[in-house]
């Protein structure tokens, strides 16, 4: 071609318009580059980007060719793909070192999902291309992005159904939620029968008033609810979620306690009980309420300073000084792990009868307590006993640094009695002091990454069950003194014949 080509551009719009229009010559030995610069499409909600390298230019070679689909359809095509179903998940094995089958290449490798060998590239005259055009196999993914596409066409393919195949390429374990600390409690104490009873019905908490700008009243509603679906017999499913109850508790704890971290059950029923019951009595703390008549003792506390050296011990600060005191639970002190075991014991857990234990509350046995600037000795007298016996061992010890968990076997009956444990004038105060073993939560793991499981009394069905999240398991008595007890619930025999059947 010799003569120039010459493009008019006229307007045929407006015919009388003399005006001469401008023209573009195009010499033979001119070079055009047109640049276009498009924006990413959107469809469905979706964005979809892609660059330069994905339409035009080749990943190996860096050749130049055009590109075969338009944007339109390749955004549905890739929602779209039309060879989903030639994928063969039974034969991918993705075990095997991530190289090209022919050029043994680790760099920009695929694999095929309908054959399952591992081909380098995906642009024209490559390996994956190649094999895509010969074999009639179409779809690849990235083992390095995790991303699927489709060969020879080479676009991306979007399509929730393939999650599965890369959870078995890159398979990750997270742990979203840590409230097993939470469920432990909140499954015991839906176990104790009067907890159950009073909430079992919602007339007996539905008019709480609490004070102006008070947050704890869902959490009694909450609670509530959790109560009666648990116990509810004509439930669809199974097993029951208690995500309304730990957002209550996040909501009314102001964030203290939290559903998506590990913490600590013996705070929890501590600021759990007191919280029902202070929402319960419309904020007067001095009314009684369900928690305080099923959980509350009494208890005499004799205290006495020990002098410094150097000092006689004589004056009035030295005297000893008696208060009377409530209780909720009673915790219990492990004796010290030893430091250095001899040859051969290194694999024996220390044990300690739980009786040993009791002994703090005796009357007899003096236990120190330091402040800041001096040291005392207390006694406990046990004056009144409650109608269910929760016992806290203390199994962790917290410093500045780290917390340490003391690995002590605590043996315990099934049932114990408390009558050496109190006065004789109190304990002819009751017609029964023995306690049968009603929940026994425990800890397995380390401090920070451990699990919190209880162990559960049906008295309808006369069988112990191991409850962990939502894993339940029957259990033979004998091998509940075999776990790291943490928290125990004893309830008064004489109210375990009147609840019988339940």
């Amino acid at each position: 071609m010799t003569s120039a080509k010459r493009l008019k551009l006229d307007s045929e719009a407006n015919e009388d318009n003399v005006e001469e229009k401008p023209t573009i010559k195009i010499e033979p030995d001119d070079s055009v580059t047109v640049t276009v610069k498009t924006e990413p499409l959107k469809s469905d909600g979706v964005k979809i980007e892609y660059n330069s390298d994905d339409d035009y230019v080749d990943e190996d070679d860096g050749e130049e060719k055009k590109p075969v689909i338009s944007a339109q359809e390749r955004v549905w095509k890739s929602k779209h793909c039309p060879y989903l179903d030639t994928i063969q998940r039974s034969i991918l094995d993705f075990d095997f070192e991530k190289v090209c089958s022919i050029s043994l290449s680790n760099l920009n490798v695929y694999a095929c999902l309908v054959c399952g060998k591992y081909f380098q590239g995906r642009g024209k005259n490559t390996h994956a291309n190649t094999h895509s055009v010969h074999n009639d196999h179409h779809v690849f993914l990235n083992l390095h992005t995790l991303k699927f596409y489709c060969l020879p066409d080479n676009y991306e393919i979007i399509d929730a159904t393939l999650e599965d195949i890369k959870y078995v390429l890159k398979p990750t374990f997270t742990k979203d939620e840590a409230n097993d600390y939470m469920n432990v409690i909140l499954m015991s104490l839906c176990h104790v029968t009067p907890v159950r009873e009073f909430f079992l019905d919602e007339t007996n908490y539905s008019k709480i008033k609490l004070p102006p700008g008070s947050i704890m009243y869902p959490l009694v509603q909450r609670f509530g609810d959790l109560v009666r679906k648990l116990w509810n017999p004509r439930n669809f499913r199974s097993h029951i979620s208690p995500h309304e109850m730990l957002q209550a508790v996040v909501i009314c704890s102001k964030k203290k306690f939290q559903f998506t971290k590990q913490g600590d059950p013996i705070p929890f029923l501590s600021w759990l009980l007191n919280s029902l019951h202070y929402t319960l009595t419309g904020a007067k703390i001095k009314r009684r309420s369900v928690m305080l008549d099923t959980f509350q003792g009494e208890m005499t506390v004799h205290s006495r300073r020990v002098p410094p050296p150097g000092e006689s011990g004589v004056g009035e600060k030295y005297k000893t000084t008696s208060t009377t005191t409530s209780f909720l639970y009673l915790t219990l002190d492990l004796p010290s792990s030893p430091l250095f075991t001899e040859d051969g014991d290194h694999n024996i857990i220390p044990q300690v009868p739980i009786y040993k234990l009791l002994e703090k509350y005796n009357n007899m046995t003096e236990v120190e307590y330091k402040t800041y600037d001096a040291t005392y000795l207390k006694k406990f007298e046990i004056t009144k006993l409650p109608k269910y016996l929760i016992l806290a061992i203390k199994r962790f010890t917290e410093n500045r640094f780290f917390v340490e968990k003391n690995p002590t076997i605590v043996n315990f009956p099934i049932s114990f009695d408390m009558a050496e444990f109190i006065d004789t004038a109190v304990a002819d105060k009751y017609s029964n002091t023995e306690y049968n073993l009603l929940s026994n939560i425990c800890h397995d793991g380390t401090p920070t990454t451990g699990t919190y499981s209880t162990h559960l009394h049906l008295a309808s069905a006369g069988q112990w069950f191991d409850v962990q999240d939502l894993h339940v398991t029957k259990l033979q008595p004998q091998m509940i003194t075999l776990s790291e007890s943490y928290i125990q619930i004893y309830e008064r025999a004489d109210l375990s014949v009147d609840s019988k059947g339940t």
